[in-house]
């Protein structure tokens, strides 16, 4: 044939065909990942902390919101930061943290 230089043939990798349509395809699906997120309808309670003087009224507090008795309701105070009830909704979680932060305790919800 007469050709002395062999012809440049580019050869990829498997997988590493288009590397510039490769970071534009990557970035959509994350963005339509965080669109998927929905919204987080039931949290749960966790006890930071309480005034030592009120420990008696949270933990009837406690076992009031609870199914608990009161060595369960009592052990779960004295344990804390720990979660003192789930699958709560947002409204109700609310109102139970409006309780026991007039009594001297601290809740969050997560």
């Amino acid at each position: 044939m007469g050709t002395k230089e062999l012809p440049t043939v580019g050869f990829l990798k498997p997988g590493a065909a288009n590397i510039a349509g490769l970071t534009a395809t990557k970035a959509a699906p994350a963005e339509a990942e965080e669109e998927k997120k929905p919204e987080k309808t039931v949290f749960e309670l966790k006890l930071e902390s309480y005034e030592a003087a009120s420990k008696i009224k949270v933990i009837k507090e406690v076992r009031g919101f609870t199914d608990l008795g009161l060595k369960e309701a009592k052990d779960l105070v004295e344990k804390t930061p720990s979660i003192i009830k789930k699958g709560v909704s947002k409204e109700e979680g609310e109102q139970i943290i409006e309780k026991m932060k007039a009594l001297g305790a601290k809740v969050i919800i997560e």
